[in-house]
């Protein structure tokens, strides 16, 4: 058996009164891929900011080959070997990708306090080609990148100093394909070098193909640890939830008559360099799904239906003649979308839960007088948070402080206040556990039924198949074809129009 790498011993962590990590204990060992799952607030991102110094130690200890750790910060981490690849953004806006990949770092290319800049963007766009990312220009501002391309700089940036440890927390979600497939390759080669990944997924299936060892973590205690090649989906799940997952998973219909009922209208539009002349029609009570591979151009879809591409050319027109053409115009018609990037375009990080899920609906939520009360706020924000399910401490804890899948609820809690009649969804459960997708699909099917219209744009090919009436599939910005709902319909269907 393979040397202990880390032991994680008697490790606690509370925010205010909720206790996210409750005396945990258990052992990493050297040359593994180390997975841990749990459903949403379990504890799996808290435990692993603890080690990484993005978060403090209340008490218990961390032993890395047989020394005790207390990372102040990432860098004192990555001093220690350990790094992270987080959920959601890890890179800093108004920098190049090379500050980006040396932050913390960037000592190493200071002579007699000048900063020698050829040579840091020369290492960084070496390290970008030795991971095949030579696309990636270390010279160009970040923020010339998409949020899929920013994550690759990311997976250079934790490993490309050979660290004891990486933690890839939820990245897979952020990744197409393609993504994965590269960073599948970084944590092989991670293991071949006797280091260590941390790897925290909701997939099931990746968990079982990717790792060696599996923790469980439940309501922030742990529950068990096994090997992947010993257990099924279904022994996973019913350890992180305590029970057996029973009920309706996708939709199991078939051969629905969809409604000849055109609610929106999507004619030539273009945005430069993303989209050009998209057309199609949404129908009442369909669920539209968008497919495609990172650079497909579906994800910009979501953004020109709702008004939010400034440069967008084209119509996108309701049923009444309404055109959609800002933000303020798609809420006021009833339309409603959650953004891929959850933490920079679909919450406000530093206001409430309540803030956050009234939002939209602060007009119908206002008296006769235009007035706002707390407790029509607090009583609109608590009804549709418990409806999705929302750990929390109450309604005026702070969006920043909830897990990944948690703030996307509140993202669907809030639409769902609003009732909204058109839904945008931009890759709705990404980081988000078993027990919730399931909700989410029931959600959806329920807003099927009651006529309500939705786009869902995925990545994740089994999730439009499962739950799409038709499946539109993108490639270099364009429609490359369509294909209706049917029970033989499968992925290798899909993957031929994308590639």
């Amino acid at each position: 058996m393979s040397e202990i790498r880390l032991q994680v011993n008697n490790l606690c962590k509370s925010f205010g009164i909720t206790k996210a990590v409750q005396n945990v204990s258990f052992t990493i060992r050297k040359g593994e891929v180390h997975a841990l799952i749990g459903e949403n607030g379990s504890g799996k991102s808290t435990l692993t900011n603890m080690l990484t110094g993005i978060y403090s130690i209340d008490s218990g200890t961390f032993i890395l080959d047989g020394e005790e750790i207390h990372p102040k910060n990432q860098v004192d981490a990555n001093d220690h070997g350990v790094s992270i690849i987080v959920q959601e953004l890890g890179t800093l806006s108004g920098l190049t990708v090379a500050e980006n990949i040396f932050l913390g770092h960037e000592d190493r290319f200071v002579h007699y306090g000048i900063k020698n800049t050829k040579q840091m963007i020369k290492e960084a766009n070496e390290l970008l080609k030795q991971y095949g990312f030579e696309r990636i220009k270390a010279q160009r501002m970040i923020d010339d990148y998409n949020f899929e391309d920013r994550k690759l700089v990311e997976i250079v940036k934790a490993t490309y100093f050979d660290p004891k440890i990486v933690v890839i927390d939820e990245t897979t979600t952020a990744l197409s394909q393609e993504g994965r497939n590269e960073l599948y390759k970084v944590m092989d080669r991670i293991r071949s070098n006797g280091n260590t990944v941390i790897f925290i997924s909701h997939d099931l299936q990746e968990v079982l193909e990717r790792s060696d060892t599996i923790t469980v973590l439940r309501d922030g205690v742990y529950i068990d640890t096994v090997k992947s090649s010993e257990v099924t989906e279904n022994d996973l799940k019913k350890l992180m939830v305590g029970r057996e997952v029973t009920g309706e998973y996708y939709r199991s219909d078939y051969g629905t008559t969809i409604s000849d009922e055109v609610v929106l209208s999507v004619k030539n539009v273009t945005v430069p360099g993303l989209i050009k002349d998209v057309n199609f029609e949404l129908h009442k009570g369909e669920i539209l799904g968008f497919g495609g591979l990172s650079e497909s151009g579906m994800h910009e879809i979501g953004k020109a239906i709702f008004g939010a591409s400034y440069d967008r050319e084209g119509s996108v027109t309701l049923a009444d003649g309404t055109a959609i053409n800002d933000i303020p115009t798609a809420i006021r018609s009833s339309i409603a979308y959650t953004s891929k990037d959850r933490d920079n375009e679909s919450v406000v990080m530093n206001q409430s839960i309540k803030d956050n899920i009234c939002l939209p609906s602060l007009d119908e939520l206002a008296d006769k007088k235009h007035m706002l009360h707390d407790k029509t706020l607090k009583d609109f924000a608590n009804k549709f948070a418990k409806e999705m399910s929302v750990k929390m401490v109450n309604v005026d804890q702070f969006v920043a402080d909830l897990s990944g899948g948690n703030k996307q609820k509140v993202v669907l809690a809030r639409w769902i206040g609003k009732d909204s009649d058109i839904v945008v969804l931009d890759s709705p459960t990404r980081g988000i556990d078993i027990k919730v997708k399931q909700d989410i699909y029931q959600l959806m099917d329920r807003m099927r039924k009651e006529g309500k219209s939705i786009i869902m744009i995925s990545e994740e090919l089994m999730e439009l198949i499962g739950m799409c009436d038709r499946i539109i599939i993108m490639k270099d910005g364009m429609i490359s074809g369509q294909i209706e709902r049917k029970e033989t319909l499968d992925e290798n269907n899909l993957i031929t129009m994308m590639v």
